[in-house]
C-alpha cells in the first residue's frame, strides 16, 4: 500500500510536466510500483514455511523485477498521456498482467528438491483480482486527485497485489523429489540475500517517498508565494485602477457597471454603491443616451473597440459634462463577449476654451471686415463732409439751407464717429494718447451730450480744482464718455440724473499689477441696474438687454479696450433698482497739472491764399474723394494739380512740375501711397508727403515722417495739417493753444 500511495502520487505530475521532468516522474513511478510489487512478493514467500530448503536463481529473480518494472511503467505512460475509460481499461490490463506475470517469474525463480505445479482456476482469478485492482486504482489517481481519493486508490492497488499474491499460492503445490540434483554455488539467491535486496527496495521506496513529501512542500511553498504574488498584483492593479488620474469604467456584457476608478466617481460627484451595478446610459443626458445605443454599442461589439464617442454626463449634482469615451470589447475563447473596458476624457474645458476660440475667430473677422470697409466708408464720408462745407460756405445767406445742411453734416459726422467706434471696438483705432484735461473735454462735449440725452435726463458734473491731466486718446475718450452717457439714458427711459465726476486714484484701487497714479472719470445713474449675472456678462461684445435694433452691444466693449490699451482699467458697479456707476482709470500724464483756467484768447482767423503761390498734387483714384479733396484745397487759397494714380503723379513730377506738397490716399490699385511716397523721396527727398487713409491704422513698415490725415476730413482738419507742414514754427516757439476737437 505504501509502494501504491507513493508510485500514484508521482504518477500523477507526470501530465503536468514537461521535458525531462516527465521522464524522471515516470521512472520514479515505475521504480517505486514495480520495486514495491517485487518486495512484496518475496516477502510474502519468505513467511512460507516449506519442509525443503529453498533457493532462488538469480538471474530469473532479477527478471521478476525488470517485468514489474516494465509493465507498471508502460501502464503509468500510456494512462497520464490521456487518461479516458479506454486508456485506463488498457493500462489497467497491462499492470495487473505485469503484477501477474512477476508473481509466476519469482515464483519460477525457486530452485528446491520438488516439483512444482499451479491450479488453473486459481491462476485466472488472480489475473482478474490484479486487473481490477489496477483499473481502478488508474482511475481514481488520474480522474481525482484529492489525498482521500489517493489513499483509496493504494488500498485498493495494495490489497489486489496482495490478494492476487495469496490467490496465486492458494493454488500452489509441490510434491519433494530427491533425484532433482542441487543447484550449484553461485547460480543461487540465498534468504539473506533477498532478504538484502528486499530492503534495499523497501529504501528506495521511503527515499523516494521521502523525495516526493519535500517536493509538495516546496511545491507548496512556491505555490503559496505565487499566491502571494498574484494577490499582491491583484492588490496593486486594483490600486491602480481605482486611483488613476483617469476615470476609468468596466461594463459587464448587459452593459451594466461592474468596476469603477475614483476619478470617476469624482468627476461625477458619485459615492461607489451608487453606481455600481447600474447602466451606464443612467449618467447620460437623453441624446447622449440614445447616440450610444443606437450608434455606438452597435459598433463596438462589431470592431471591438471604440474611439472618442462624444457624450454628456449629468453629474449628481445635475452638472453637464463633455466627455469623450473610448472603449475596448473582451471576448471569451468562443467570441461571446465579457465586458467592455471603457475611459472618460472630460473636454468640458476643452470644448469651452473652443467656443471662446471660436468667439474670438469671429471677433476677429468682425475687426479685419471693419478695417476693409473702412476705407470705402470714409471715402465716402470725406466726399459727403467736404462738399458739405463747401456749400454750407456758400449758402451763409439762405437760413433753411443752412440748417438742411448743418443736419446733413451732423449726420455725416455721427457716420465717422459709428466707424471709429467699430474701429475701437476691433481694436484697429491707432490711439495717440496725449495729456487731456478731463473736465475741460467734458464740459466742451455740453452741447453734443444735451442732445443725445433729450430734455428728460439731467446731466450733473462734479470735478475738484486741480486735477492732473489724463494720458489718454482724446478723442476716443469723447466716444466713450459718449457711450456711457447713452447707456444712462436708456438705463432710465422715465427719466433721471446723470453724474459725471473725476477724482484721483491710486494703484492699489486700480487693481493688482497697476502702477503709478490715475484718474478716475465716473459716470452714474440712478436707473434700473442690473442684476449680478447681467454685470458679469456687461462688457462682453455683443451682449445687450436693448431691444432689437437699440442696441448693438459694443459700447461697453469699445470703453473696455480703450481703457486697456491706455493702460488703465474699466470697473462697473450696480445694483438692480439702484442704478450703475462706470469708472474709466487711466494714467495721469506725467507732470501735467491742469493749468488755472484762463480767458480763451478768438481762434485767429484763416488766411486765405488768394494768389496760388503754393501748389498741392492731391492723388486718389476715387474720382469723387479727388475733386471734392482739390475743391476744399482750392477754396483754401492753394494751386491744385489732381492726379488718378501713382504713375500719373510720378509722369507729372518726371516732367518738370514742381509742388510745395503732395497728398495721397493710402489704399490704391498698382502703386499704393506708401509705394508713391517711397518712390518720389528717391528722387524728391525734400518735397513734403501727407497720406490721407480710411484706415485706422498705416501699415507696418510705414515711415514715421509721413503725415497722415484720416478720412472723412474736414476743411478745417486739411487747412490745419496744410499749415503745419507747409509752415512749421521755428523750434524756440512753444504753442500754446488748447487741445483742438
Amino acid at each position: 500500500m505504501a509502494a501504491s500511495y507513493t508510485a500514484l502520487d508521482l504518477a500523477t505530475r507526470i501530465p503536468s510536466a514537461v521535458g525531462a521532468a516527465r521522464r524522471w516522474w515516470l521512472c520514479a513511478a515505475a521504480a517505486v510500483l514495480g520495486g514495491g510489487i517485487w518486495s512484496m512478493h518475496f516477502i510474502g514467500m519468505m513467511a512460507i514455511r516449506l519442509p525443503i530448503p529453498v533457493a532462488y536463481d538469480a538471474l530469473q529473480t532479477l527478471a521478476s523485477f525488470i517485468v514489474a518494472l516494465v509493465a507498471t511503467g508502460a501502464a503509468f505512460y500510456a494512462a497520464c498521456r490521456r487518461a479516458g475509460r479506454r486508456v485506463v481499461l488498457i493500462s489497467g490490463i497491462v499492470m495487473g498482467l505485469g503484477i501477474v506475470g512477476m508473481h509466476y517469474a519469482g515464483m519460477a525463480a525457486m530452485r528446491m528438491q520438488a516439483h512444482v505445479s499451479y491450479e488453473p482456476i486459481h491462476v485466472a482469478v488472480a489475473v482478474g483480482v490484479a486487473i481490477v485492482a489496477s483499473t481502478a486504482a488508474l482511475w481514481l489517481s488520474f480522474r481525482l486527485h484529492s489525498t482521500m481519493q489517493r489513499l483509496a486508490a493504494a488500498a485498493a492497488l495494495g490489497i489486489g497485489i496482495s490478494g492476487m499474491h495469496y490467490i496465486a499460492m492458494a493454488g500452489f503445490s509441490m510434491v519433494p523429489d530427491m533425484a532433482i540434483p542441487v543447484p550449484a554455488a553461485g547460480t543461487v539467491v540465498g534468504s539473506g540475500q533477498l532478504v538484502t535486496a528486499v530492503t534495499a527496495s523497501t529504501v528506495v521506496i521511503l527515499f523516494t517517498a521521502i523525495l516526493a513529501v519535500m517536493y509538495d512542500r516546496r511545491s507548496g511553498v512556491l505555490a503559496d508565494h505565487a499566491a502571494a504574488m498574484v494577490r499582491d498584483s491583484e492588490e496593486r492593479f486594483r490600486h491602480l485602477y481605482r486611483h488613476t488620474p483617469l476615470p476609468l469604467h468596466s461594463l459587464g456584457a448587459d452593459g451594466r457597471i461592474q468596476q469603477v476608478s475614483q476619478s470617476w466617481l469624482d468627476l461625477l460627484g458619485y459615492r461607489e454603491e451608487e453606481v455600481m451595478g447600474r447602466l451606464l446610459t443612467d449618467f447620460m443626458t437623453l441624446d447622449s443616451a440614445r447616440r450610444r445605443n443606437e450608434e455606438h454599442w452597435p459598433r463596438l461589439l462589431s470592431a471591438g473597440e471604440l474611439h472618442e464617442a462624444e457624450y454628456t454626463m449629468v453629474a449628481k449634482d445635475g452638472r453637464h459634462i463633455d466627455c469623450v469615451l473610448s472603449a475596448v470589447a473582451e471576448r471569451d475563447a468562443e467570441g461571446h463577449l465579457v465586458k467592455t473596458l471603457c475611459g472618460l476624457v472630460d473636454v468640458t474645458e476643452r470644448r469651452r476654451a473652443e467656443a471662446a476660440l471660436r468667439q474670438a475667430q469671429k471677433l476677429e473677422a468682425v475687426g479685419q471686415l471693419t478695417g476693409g470697409i473702412a476705407h470705402d466708408f470714409n471715402n465716402l464720408l470725406a466726399v459727403i463732409v467736404g462738399n458739405l462745407e463747401l456749400a454750407r460756405r456758400r449758402a451763409q445767406e439762405d437760413e433753411r439751407l443752412r440748417v438742411l445742411l448743418e443736419n446733413t453734416m451732423q449726420a455725416a459726422q455721427r457716420g465717422a464717429a459709428l466707424t471709429q467706434r467699430m474701429l475701437a471696438f476691433a481694436r484697429r483705432q491707432d490711439l495717440k494718447p496725449e495729456p487731456v484735461d478731463v473736465p475741460e473735454l467734458v464740459l466742451s462735449m455740453a452741447d453734443l451730450l444735451r442732445r443725445s440725452i433729450g430734455p428728460t435726463i439731467r446731466v450733473e458734473t462734479r470735478f475738484p480744482l486741480g486735477l492732473p491731466r489724463a494720458m489718454v486718446d482724446a478723442n476716443q475718450l469723447e466716444l466713450a464718455l459718449l457711450n456711457l452717457v447713452v447707456n444712462g439714458r436708456d438705463a432710465m427711459p422715465e427719466g433721471g440724473t446723470i453724474v459725471i465726476s473725476a477724482s484721483e486714484a491710486k494703484a492699489e484701487t486700480v487693481g493688482e499689477g497697476a502702477e503709478g497714479s490715475f484718474l478716475c472719470l465716473t459716470v452714474a445713474d440712478n436707473g434700473v441696474g442690473m442684476d449680478e449675472t447681467t454685470l458679469a456678462r456687461a462688457t462682453e461684445p455683443f451682449f445687450t438687454t436693448k431691444g432689437v435694433g437699440k442696441g448693438t452691444g459694443l459700447g461697453l466693449a469699445m470703453v473696455h479696450g480703450l481703457a486697456a490699451q491706455s493702460g488703465g482699467r474699466l470697473t462697473l458697479t450696480s445694483r438692480a433698482g439702484q442704478g450703475t456707476a462706470a469708472s474709466i482709470y487711466l494714467p495721469i500724464a506725467p507732470g501735467a497739472r491742469a493749468p488755472i483756467a484762463a480767458p480763451a484768447a478768438p481762434a485767429p482767423a484763416r488766411p486765405r491764399r488768394e494768389d496760388g503761390s503754393q501748389r498741392v498734387l492731391v492723388v486718389d483714384d476715387d474720382p469723387l474723394v479727388l475733386s471734392a479733396t482739390a475743391a476744399m484745397i482750392e477754396d483754401l487759397g492753394y494751386q491744385v494739380v489732381e492726379a488718378s494714380s501713382g504713375k500719373e503723379a510720378l509722369a507729372l513730377l518726371a516732367d518738370g512740375e514742381t509742388f510745395d506738397l503732395v497728398l495721397t490716399d493710402q489704399a490704391m490699385p498698382g502703386m499704393t501711397g506708401l509705394q508713391l511716397a517711397a518712390a518720389i523721396g528717391e528722387r524728391f527727398p525734400s518735397l513734403p508727403i501727407v497720406l490721407g487713409t480710411g484706415y485706422a491704422q498705416l501699415p507696418d513698415g510705414a515711415d514715421a515722417r509721413f503725415r497722415r490725415l484720416a478720412k472723412p476730413f474736414g476743411q478745417d482738419a486739411l487747412d490745419r495739417v496744410l499749415n503745419e507742414v507747409l509752415h512749421r514754427p521755428v523750434d524756440n516757439v512753444v504753442s500754446l493753444s488748447s487741445r483742438q476737437a
